[in-house]
């Protein structure tokens, strides 16, 4: 073989050796990418089989919550209710069912069925509820208003009344608060706010237009769109001023059928038998207003116009029985200044200084029990009022009982515009421009009625 054939075949050797590297690399390439794609595909496989897994799990739980739901649901939806709270001081029935004692009663509380299941079908449909009402009121106080304004003949039947009322229903209620300020008001809050969030409550109906106070609770529900949508308004006499300008966001219903569109107003010109002599509704001795509401800030001098000044019957009401008052004596002191003292802001101001009365006097004239309304005012509206009015009253004394007076807060406080009104408007323990008080926290004045500026620099004459 010659030296070209030689190097040509060697030359075709290295080229086929080549190729076989060539091969070999391939083929290793390939065996590493098949040992990679088997290890990716176990990994795949592990991680869909915890998947796989996992949304068993959930599918589990989420039945059992659903299941969970279900029960609840069926919880929540036995013994469905509407609550309806009312307060008895102004939210009052019709002299038609008042005047037939226990079986207008029985009647008013079946109307007043009838005429909620009515509105609760049309507003709340494809539910079955059941109704309970609550009233809660001052009966005997109530009993005696009606019986003055000549709505009854006798005071027993309201008890009558009331009686029937209890009887007709297993879930309605006319509740005896008493005589303590307040406690309607009180009562009612607390029924309110524990039915507000109870999921068996479906609507809260809250008859309480005569009274500005409850502003103050519908206010706090005001941010909440899904609570204002669990609350009706029950409109009996007209809305008060504040109740006025918030009524818009609430659901507002009338039964006039059933209750009074205006308040009792006991007249002074009756001479009826079945009536006793008129007295003006005035506070009843030693007692802060209780749910007073007024018609017009503008009032006189004269005992005759009361009426239409304090319009709750409530304060025209005793809170004890006792020994009735006559009209034999009279106090010796003339009535109340017709004109109101006020600051630069435009806060009454009470008059008198009475910090420098000696306590061993005003712990005297105190345990005496003398009826302010009636040496203050002039006369007692009172037919059952307990204390004293026939003391014969020095000056240094009646000063000492003005001062007694004023430690019980006036409802209406530093807005207050009533000349005659013989309740507190800032707290006689603060000090003008100082928010502390002797009494601290337990003061029965509001934080407000504290560190007023006592420097008289408006008069309003009314």
């Amino acid at each position: 073989m010659t030296n070209m054939g030689a190097k040509m075949l060697l030359e075709r050797y290295e080229q086929v050796k080549s190729l076989e590297e060539s091969k070999n690399d391939l083929i290793e390439d390939l065996l590493r990418r098949v040992s990679d794609l088997e290890d990716a595909y176990k990994r795949e496989k592990l991680d869909h089989e915890r998947e796989k897994h996992f949304n068993r799990d959930i599918q589990i739980h989420e039945m059992e919550l659903m299941d969970q739901i279900t029960r609840v649901r069926k919880i929540m939806d036995r013994e469905p209710f509407v609550v309806v709270l009312l307060d008895g001081d102004g939210m009052i029935f019709k002299d038609g069912f008042l005047q037939q004692g226990e079986q207008g009663g029985k009647d008013a509380a079946n109307q007043l069925w009838a005429a909620l299941n009515e509105y609760v079908s049309r507003n709340l449909p494809n539910l079955s509820l059941k109704i309970i009402a609550r009233i809660y009121a001052n009966v005997k106080g109530l009993s005696d208003t009606c019986h003055r304004a000549g709505i009854i003949d006798k005071p027993s039947v309201m008890e009558d009344f009331v009686r029937g009322f209890n009887e007709s229903r297993s879930l309605f209620d006319f509740v005896d608060v008493g005589t303590g300020k307040d406690r309607a008001d009180d009562k009612i809050a607390e029924t309110f706010k524990i039915n507000l969030y109870n999921c068996h409550c479906h609507q809260i109906f809250l008859g309480c237009s005569h009274d500005n106070g409850y502003a103050r609770l519908l206010e706090e529900t005001l941010a909440d769109r899904e609570l204002t949508g669990r609350i009706s308004l029950i409109e009996g006499a007209p809305f008060e001023k504040e109740l006025e300008s918030i009524k818009s966001s609430y659901r507002v219903t009338q039964f006039p059928d059933i209750f009074r569109n205006s308040k009792i107003v006991v007249h002074t010109s009756r001479t009826s038998s079945r009536n006793p002599p008129p007295q003006p509704p005035l506070l009843s001795p030693n007692q802060a207003p209780a749910s007073l509401t007024r018609t017009s800030t503008n009032t006189t001098s004269s005992s005759s116009s009361a009426p239409n000044s304090w319009t709750s019957w409530a304060s025209m009401t005793a809170s004890t029985p006792g020994a009735p008052v006559t009209s034999s004596s009279k106090p010796s002191t003339p009535a109340p200044s017709s004109a109101v003292e006020r600051n630069k802001f435009g806060q009454r101001i009470d008059p008198g200084d009475f910090k420098s009365i000696p306590k061993e006097e005003f712990s005297r004239v105190k345990k005496m029990k003398l009826c302010n309304v009636y040496f203050l005012l002039g006369e007692c509206p009172n037919v059952s009022c307990y204390h004293d009015h026939t003391h014969k009253l020095t000056k240094n004394e009646r000063v000492i009982l003005q001062a007694i007076a004023r430690m019980t807060p006036c409802r209406f406080g530093l807005d207050c515009d009533d000349p005659k009104c013989i309740y507190g408007h800032r707290c006689p323990q603060s000090e003008a421009g100082k928010k502390e008080c002797f009494w601290g926290p337990n003061c029965r004045f509001d934080m407000a009625a504290h560190g007023i500026d006592t420097n008289v620099v408006k008069v309003t004459k009314i």
